[in-house]
């Protein structure tokens, strides 16, 4: 009952708005989601097909490689399908755009640097993977930040204009002096 009568302020501006709109409609999004999509089930059936064959020729340090790294994969592109699924539900109007904006389903930029991760770094250490695994891992790692910087380009516009723009203001001043619009 409470939440019903307390007024909340949201952040989000209209211009923000209008562009998470925007681009959840749009043909760039459309081809990112079959995108994202179909490398979630290319990589499903490779692991659950060819890609247990192929663990098991290898060695044991090798083996555990492939298993740290496909389920570093498998949760990547979950979290990849998910920030996909949640731009799809804004298009259809199945979820407003201050829901779909909630830290739980951002995505964000991997910290490879710090981690050491790389795809390069696995080729090299481990050389005896799939090449099979080594093209998923890296492409995988391409989608994924491309889809962090979209987050963060659509998502993060959001924090730095709080305030700062011109309709703000246009709309403080319409509330500070009760003008209707």
């Amino acid at each position: 009952m409470e939440a019903n009568t307390k007024q909340t302020f949201d952040p989000l501006t209209r211009q923000a708005e209008a562009r998470l709109l925007e681009f959840a409609r749009s043909e760039m999004f459309s081809k990112t989601f079959k995108e994202g999509m179909n490398m979630v089930e290319e990589t499903a059936a490779y692991l659950d097909g060819p890609g247990r064959s192929d663990s098991k020729t290898l060695s044991r340090g090798d083996a555990l490689v492939y298993a740290s790294h496909s389920m570093r994969l498998t949760t990547r592109l979950m979290q990849v399908a998910s920030w996909l699924l949640v731009q799809r539900a804004v298009k259809e109007d199945e979820m407003t755009t201050s829901e779909a904006r909630q830290g739980k389903y951002r995505i964000v930029a991997d910290e490879k640097a710090k981690s050491g991760l790389s795809f390069e770094k696995l080729a090299k250490d481990a050389p005896t993977l799939p090449g099979v695994l080594l093209d998923l891992i890296a492409r995988a790692d391409q989608l994924y930040d491309r889809i962090a910087r979209l987050d963060r380009s659509l998502y993060g516009s959001i924090e730095a204009q709080i305030g700062n723009t011109v309709a703000d203001q246009m709309d403080r001043l319409a509330a500070a002096f009760n003008i209707q619009k």
